[in-house]
């Protein structure tokens, strides 16, 4: 039996080529009893739109370009699950555009916009306030919606869907406090980005209120760099606890300070952010600062299909819930 076209079905309903494609893309526009009989007739000659011709009618591509720095990183491959279980929903496409950290931003930018995306989701996390606003002039110039997942930024006109790192760093600092622990280190990145400048905050806070001595030691997300930083790290350095801005950090850490004679978490606790598969992997599993990162990129598609589709949006700037999930690695 050759498959039903949007001919055929026309050719059924009694009506023309136009009434169908309004059906399809707006069918708020058409009288119910002719979308009614469209539609029975779509449903029997089992007719399934062409998404490249519906793009071409309604001049949408139905396709969004979700932008990454690397899908290697177990929490944006988590978070391009909630991405693409939304998308699945409303029958987009997605589109996967790596800008790594040594490529031009606003030039990469320009080739995504001239794939002619219907919008596009953000999702690195380690722009600095003035990066996300150099995108987000590109994005406004060419009329393109957009949202930036776990990004941060203090520009209250852009789309964001993140939690409140700096809130996060703090209770994840005073835990350890708590504890009775006095000397903790953050061990954060050498290039400065402004998740990690939130999440320092909150730990410089949260020492300062304790009258204790903030401690940030930078390295590299790289584990194959840090383990070379961590390897002497304890040769003149007073520790009983250390925060890992990423878990990957905190365990390379963490393996360090078993290998130098320290017992976790008897002499020193280690926490990590992001609660990723490496935290149940490490041995002591790691006490980690969950980040509902599947939950970011299903909300961030969600806003982005509002913004669209013109729909009312009451706030384009969500903070997500973040919890501490405590493992063997602390008290």
């Amino acid at each position: 039996m050759p498959q039903a076209t949007i001919y055929s079905v026309a050719i059924a309903a009694g009506v023309s080529l136009a009434t169908v494609s309004r059906v399809l893309n707006n069918p708020e526009k058409v009288k119910e009893d002719t979308r009614e009989r469209v539609l029975k007739v779509i449903k029997e000659l089992g007719y399934r739109p062409n998404v490249i011709a519906r793009g071409l009618a309604s001049r949408k591509t139905t396709t969004v370009g979700v932008v990454i720095s690397d899908i290697t990183r177990a929490s944006v491959s988590e978070m391009l699950g909630g991405i693409s279980d939304i998308a699945l929903n409303y029958q987009y496409s997605i589109k996967i555009f790596a800008i790594h950290e040594d490529m031009d931003v606003i030039d990469s930018v320009q080739k995504i916009v001239s794939e002619q995306v219907d919008g596009i989701l953000y999702l690195n996390d380690e722009l600095s306030d003035k990066r996300v606003l150099d995108v987000k002039r590109i994005l406004d110039q060419n009329n393109i919606p957009y949202v930036f997942a776990n990004v941060v930024t203090e520009d209250e006109q852009t789309p964001v869907v993140s939690i409140d790192y700096e809130k996060a760093g703090y209770e994840l600092t005073k835990e350890l406090i708590a504890d009775h622990r006095k000397d903790i280190y953050l061990l954060s990145t050498a290039r400065r980005y402004t998740v990690n400048e939130k999440k320092e905050a909150g730990y410089i806070r949260a020492m300062e209120e304790a009258t204790l001595e903030p401690k940030i030691f930078r390295t590299s997300g790289d584990t194959t760099v840090n383990r070379q930083h961590f390897s002497s790290f304890f040769a003149d350095k007073k520790v009983d606890a250390a925060i890992g801005v990423r878990d990957s950090i905190a365990v390379s850490f963490m393996n360090i300070a078993v290998q130098n004679g320290r017992e976790v978490p008897k002499d020193i606790a280690i926490a990590g952010f992001q609660n990723t598969k490496y935290a149940t992997l490490s041995r002591p599993m790691l006490t980690s600062l969950d980040i509902p990162v599947y939950d970011i990129g299903a909300v961030s598609m969600r806003l982005l299909t509002k913004l669209m589709n013109d729909q009312e949006v009451e706030n384009i700037r969500i903070s997500l819930p973040h919890f501490i999930v405590k493992r063997e690695s602390t008290n």
